[in-house]
């Protein structure tokens, strides 16, 4: 076990073996971290918290030379509320904002400039890539990949393998660079597994993308679409909606 002199660590911090803690580190009290754990400088974990075997927190993000999203900058601090789990092999980047009781599955990669709201569920082998906003009480299913410069308002449902993207051009013409853009979910919006979300689209508040759908164009609320290209299939139940009880 590394552990630099120049860290605050709180009372009852439990380690595994192997763990590495760099400089300007601050660990609250009652937090567990397990084996072969990295903490980069600059982490603030919160009270209560548990970090699972072989995460990486406050990693510094490399910028490949055709990178159109990645930007070498100065980071805040990896900033991680109380009593959030996060689980194994799972790397957090330096510049992001866990808020309390946020949970993250094994797994998982999480890079900067994210912030996630209180209580959301992050599923294992989930990617949350830069420059995206997650709200509270988000529910994130297996091995859904969330694309740089997306929105996700409070109460929405991924279902697995879901995939957002935001290059209209795929990667040709510079062009491309004025219109980068991921989804937005309003509020209680939900995303059925293995759906598509094309670049810059809208899902209205509590509506519904069905199963395998491709979405290419915004999406009212309180709808439901399915099919390829994503069109109108019918209204979302009334008992549904968030305004009438549905959670």
């Amino acid at each position: 076990m590394s552990i630099s002199k120049n860290v605050k660590i709180d009372v009852d911090v439990d380690f595994g073996e192997n763990v590495i803690v760099e400089d300007d580190v601050e660990i609250s009290k009652n937090v567990k971290i397990g084996h072969n754990v990295v903490i980069h400088s600059g982490v603030r974990i919160g009270e209560g918290s548990i970090v699972s075997d072989n995460t990486v927190l406050g990693k510094v993000p490399l910028k490949a030379s055709a990178s159109a999203t990645t930007k070498i900058k100065d980071l805040s601090s990896l900033f991680i509320g109380d009593h959030v789990m996060i689980g194994a092999n799972c790397v957090i980047y330096r510049g992001s904002i866990l808020h309390d009781n946020v949970f993250v599955g094994d797994l998982a990669s999480i890079r900067e400039d994210v912030e996630i709201g209180e209580y959301t569920i992050v599923g294992r082998g989930v990617t949350i890539e830069n420059q995206t906003t997650i709200g509270k009480y988000v529910k994130i299913e297996t091995g859904s990949y969330i694309t740089a410069m997306s929105t996700i308002e409070d109460r929405c449902f991924i279902a697995p393998e879901v995939a957002f993207s935001n290059d209209n051009y795929l990667g040709r013409t510079e062009e491309r660079f004025k219109h980068f853009k991921g989804p937005t979910l309003k509020k209680g919006s939900r995303i059925g597994v293995n759906a598509t979300l094309l670049p810059g689209v809208t899902i209205g508040k509590d509506a519904v993308v069905a199963a395998g759908a491709v979405v290419t164009k915004d999406v009212l609320p309180a709808v439901i679409v399915a099919g390829v290209p994503a069109r109108y299939f019918k209204d979302v139940p009334k008992e549904q909606l968030l305004d009438k009880g549905g959670n």
